[in-house]
């Protein structure tokens, strides 16, 4: 079905109109000047023309078969469009007009209306409120869309939720030199989805790699599923906007989606393999070196410069992307010393200096692609006016045409200079990617590289466990909703932690200071208590804790002091609690995110939660690399390995700890939020000493 969309025969303009700057007229010019190779059929009840075509008054009118209707006419009017366009055996329609959804409950209705008459007909819509689609291959130039960029053929796709940045990075793409292969941008996107496009996309031959733009998904586990099997197939490469609270609060009034300040989507990108993105300068770059470089093996890079300096900033950068810089083998640096200049460097960088022609460059690139411990090929090409620059680019071309490593090339020059656009010339038709600095090619190769690693990157299963009790756990939560409670007792969140082998100390809750004794007597001294109330959010902030009890006067002073002051908040028990001194503080959390589940967090616990913020999340549930990939990315993270003589932390019970949170919060959706903070983790044990569930 989506081929009547990307690849129509015929294409039918709804509302075409005579007035140049129309978007009825637009549309019919950009098919007309790009070269479409169908059949266009302008609809419009009063012109006899538009733009030189036969116009019709009626889709029933045109005579043959039409793939796609542009809709460009009042909202109103657009379910009667549909109607006519499904009578008429059209596949698919492109609706630019506004006025839907976006707009109120009015809008939504009309959109509801003309959803059912597509699904009558099984017709697919594209929009509304959106551009349309761009297909630049050169058997059919389809340019089903108002934009003003007519892009060269190429093997990079863009979708964009938002049509300005979908202009914007086609712009950039061509700017760049960067061929394209299809463009979409959907709306409303109310039928035809980003992740059906991302589906598609990934059967076209014709695509090398698909580049996204996002404010938030309505649907994000169909996104999650759907990326977790393209990015299989082709590299996707892609940005979110919307990471602040005003950007987010900008993204959502400008398109009425779902963006918001969240860190879900970014979470998306890295569960699946998604190569995220800061900027769209930076996307595009990148962009460039994914349309004709394979992708690196590892991250080992040979450099090749005929200028000092480039090369030191070049070597800061792609270090900083995780790249390594390694030394050549004996053989190689014997080959290098036969074919370079007497004043070359023979090391990695290799200088072959600024007065190296075509055949150094070459020798060069031939000794690092049979390199066994190199991935990848950095050149720095400076321009000199005393060399034959020309032959120097097509010796990089041939020499990077027989290998099976990316080449990425720095070419600094004057472009003013009609003999150096010759020579960037030669490199671009050669398929080389080159940039006019050292940061943005060492960054484009570590794009290259990045992706590499997340291609090859295998998260696992989740884990499952025995001896889970989750009957168990589920009564818990089931009781406590029909008593219409939110927040779970201190004894119902341990009950859950133990029917999840999460371990936990010692505990008991009591109702009065009398059973506070008794329980600390029978689980051992020292104890900590802990007032245990569903109107007591943050216990500590109340003086609703006290540790390190040693005896019972000290358990029971505890407990009639809290009760005194805390009367207020109705009827109180006490969590009487085994006190585990030492260790370091940690927590593990989850939160409910809308169409994803939960999300869940580790970091360091207690009061350096709110006061660091270093802490790191994965979409549940999480696998056991996965909860080590949580350990090694907090800021902090030396401190689990203990620093100055102090002991570290059982990393593998803290990731069984985690996997376990993970298979509870599967088992148990109707969780909203939880916490155990902290967890006591020791060099051979954890512990979760306080616990909080909201249902």
């Amino acid at each position: 079905m989506l081929d009547a969309l990307f690849r129509p025969r015929a294409v039918a303009i709804i509302g075409a109109s005579t007035k140049e700057l129309s978007i009825g007229n637009v549309i019919i010019r950009n098919l007309q000047t790009y070269g479409y190779k169908g059949n266009i059929y302008p609809i419009n009840p009063t012109a006899p023309e538009v733009r030189g075509l036969k116009a019709y008054k009626t889709l029933e009118e045109i005579p043959g078969e039409v793939d796609v209707a542009h809709i460009i006419i009042p909202a109103k009017l657009v379910p009667q469009a549909i109607e006519e366009c499904g009578k008429k055996g059209v596949k698919a329609v492109i609706i630019n007009s506004a006025g839907f959804s976006e707009m109120g409950e009015e809008g939504a209705r009309i959109q509801e209306a003309f959803l059912a008459n597509a699904r009558k007909y099984n017709v697919r819509v594209f929009g509304p409120n959106c551009q349309g689609i761009i297909n630049t291959d050169p058997d059919l130039k389809a340019y089903c869309n108002f934009t003003f960029t007519y892009p060269e053929p190429g093997s990079i796709s863009v979708v964009a939720l938002s049509g300005g940045v979908g202009a914007l990075i086609m712009q950039a793409l061509f700017d760049e030199g960067i061929g394209m292969r299809m463009y979409a941008s959907n709306g409303n996107a109310c039928d035809l989805s980003i992740p059906e496009i991302l589906r598609y996309w990934a059967d076209d031959p014709g695509c090398k790699a698909i580049l996204l733009y996002t404010e938030g998904f309505s649907d994000p586990m169909e996104f999650l599923e759907t990326a977790r099997e393209v990015v299989k197939r082709k590299p996707v490469l892609a940005m979110k906007a919307g990471r602040t609270e005003q950007g987010a609060k900008a993204a959502s009034s400008h398109t009425g989606s779902m963006a918001g300040v969240d860190i879900a989507t970014e979470l998306i990108f890295e569960k699946t393999g998604i190569l995220s993105f800061q900027n769209e300068e930076e996307m595009v770059r990148a962009a460039k070196a994914f349309a004709t470089q394979p992708i690196p093996e590892g991250n080992r890079v040979g450099i090749i410069t005929n200028t000092g300096g480039p090369a030191v900033i070049a070597t800061d950068v792609l270090v900083a992307a995780g790249l390594e810089v390694p030394q050549l083998s004996e053989a190689a640096i014997a080959r290098l010393r036969e074919t370079q200049l007497p004043q070359a460097a023979l090391g990695n960088p290799i200088d072959v200096v600024a007065t190296a022609g075509g055949d150094q460059f070459r020798a060069a690139i031939e000794v690092l692609q049979e390199e066994k411990g190199v991935d990848s090929i950095f050149i720095n090409f400076v321009t000199a006016p005393f060399t034959d620059t020309h032959e120097v680019a097509r010796q990089i071309v041939e020499a990077a045409r027989k290998g099976k490593k990316p080449v990425v090339c720095n070419f600094m020059t004057d472009l003013s200079q009609e003999r150096y656009r010759i020579t960037m010339n030669i490199l671009k038709d050669g398929g080389i990617p080159f940039y006019a600095t050292p940061t943005a090619a060492a960054r484009a190769l570590g794009a290259l590289t990045r992706y590499g690693f997340l291609k090859l990157r295998d998260i696992g299963r989740p884990e499952i466990f025995a001896g889970v009790d989750a009957a168990r756990a589920k009564s818990v939560v089931e009781q406590s909703r029909r008593a219409g409670r939110s927040i779970l007792s201190a004894a119902d969140v341990y009950t859950i932690f133990e029917a999840y082998g999460i371990p936990v100390a010692g505990w008991k809750v009591v109702c009065n200071a009398d059973e506070a004794v008794v329980a600390a007597e029978a689980i051992g001294y020292p104890v900590a208590v802990k007032v245990d109330s569903e109107k007591i959010d943050h216990k500590s902030d109340m003086g609703g804790v006290a540790v390190n009890l040693k005896n019972a006067a000290a358990v029971r002073s505890a407990v009639e002091d809290m009760r005194r002051r805390l009367e207020s908040y109705g009827e109180l028990k006490f969590l009487v609690q085994k006190f585990l001194p030492g260790g370091r503080e940690l927590i593990v959390g989850a939160t409910g995110s809308r169409g994803l589940g939960h999300l869940v967090m580790f970091g360091l616990g207690g009061i350096y939660v709110e006061v660091l913020k270093d802490v790191a999340f994965k979409i549940a549930p999480v696998t056991r690399l996965e909860a080590r990939e949580m350990l090694d990315s907090i800021k902090t993270r030396a401190l689990l390995d203990g620093i100055r003589g102090g002991k570290g932390v059982d990393r593998e019970k803290v990731v069984s700890l985690i996997q376990r949170v993970s298979l509870l919060l599967s088992d148990l959706p109707g969780i909203r939020e939880m916490d155990l903070n902290p967890v006591i983790a020791f060099e051979n044990a954890v512990f979760a000493v306080d616990g909080r569930i909201r249902i």
